[in-house]
């Protein structure tokens, strides 16, 4: 009964905050940068006899965070963006509070030390979570964000003043032949050039996986699940209970996914892009495995590539690669467009 306002709440205060930044808009430039983190880990485990989402060790992932700091024209910073694929799964559970998992203390440990707002874009990260996730211990998310803060922290004290170039100045002689390299001004013409704004905003149209359940069989399905519960509670068997009451969540999310899903044969996958100087943002519905950041930035490596999963809303489901279709993995099981 506490969701529905607590919604109302997001949505009001979400309009309230756009009026306030149209409001108060003032010319800005970005700077980028890149690194690396390793609190995000495989998590399609196979334990012997069956997938299991949680740490699969030993499989590499994309470990990259981006960076951009935000600066008014006197240099301060007004505020920070960072994008890393890993989800904020580190509780599950055992924890009965509300909590932003570990982006709250990344956010928090770099706001103290910027002053500055942070933002948190969530990569694509459909195979990826903590290292240590699932857990009831809310200190363990505060140290997963950690982690990932001072990251990007290392980043940002890196990152040189807007509108500079690093760029070689030529031999110096002195013990040895040195190299300089300088930092200086970007001409009128080069910063002219990082000044456009573009967007494109589109549908993708994505068939719909063949054999989907319906709602009908799925209805007919929570409800087995729930007289099955039902008894198990009845002949006093509690863990047998449980395992029937989470099965029984799965369908009746599988349910509300069937309800949502737009009529015909392919869904309309929304993706937007926005050209923000000579960096590229991207937004794409649903959840979309690693390979969508780590092909899109193979294709183009002199570009900086933001890529953010779950841009609109979730309704598209995880969408994971042609191979790991058919294997029961818990992303690809709940997929709901073809391979």
């Amino acid at each position: 009964d506490r969701i529905p306002p607590y919604l109302e709440h997001v949505g009001d205060t979400a309009g309230a905050l756009v009026k306030q930044c149209l409001a108060s808009l003032v010319p800005a430039r970005i700077v980028y940068g890149k690194g690396t983190c390793a609190l995000g880990t495989h998590r399609d485990f196979w334990d012997g006899s069956q997938f299991i989402c949680g740490h699969n060790p030993g499989v590499p992932v994309d470990d990259t965070v981006i960076v951009a700091r935000v600066t008014a024209d006197d240099e301060t910073t007004l505020a920070t963006v960072v994008n890393y694929a890993c989800h904020p799964t580190t509780l599950a559970w055992e924890n009965t509070l509300i909590s932003p998992d570990y982006p709250g203390a990344m956010r928090e440990l770099i706001e103290h030390e910027t002053g500055a707002p942070c933002l948190f874009l969530q990569g694509a990260s459909g195979e990826i979570g903590p290292r240590e996730g699932f857990v009831g211990d809310s200190t363990v998310a505060d140290r997963n964000g950690r982690e990932l803060g001072f990251a990007a922290l290392s980043i940002l004290t890196a990152l040189p003043k807007a509108g500079t170039n690093f760029v070689y100045a030529g031999p110096v002689v002195s013990g040895a032949t040195l190299g300089a390299w300088k930092h200086v001004p970007l001409s009128s013409v080069a910063l002219a050039a990082k000044a456009d704004w573009r967007r494109e905003r589109w549908h993708e149209p994505l068939p719909f996986r063949p054999g989907q359940s319906t709602v009908a069989e799925t209805e007919e399905a929570l409800e087995q699940m729930q007289s099955d519960e039902a008894k198990a509670l009845s002949s006093g068997d509690e863990a047998r209970a449980a395992e029937y009451r989470a099965l029984a969540e799965r369908k009746t999310r599988l349910l509300h996914r069937l309800r949502q899903l737009p009529q015909g044969d392919h869904y309309p996958l929304q993706v937007v892009v926005w050209q923000i100087g000579d960096a590229f943002w991207i937004g794409v519905q649903g959840e979309s495995y690693s390979l969508l950041q780590t092909e899109l930035r193979r294709r183009f490596p002199d570009k900086t590539l933001i890529i953010a999963s779950i841009a609109a809303d979730w309704g598209a489901s995880y969408l994971t690669p042609r191979e790991l279709y058919d294997t029961g993995i818990y992303q690809e099981s709940i997929a709901v467009v073809a391979a």
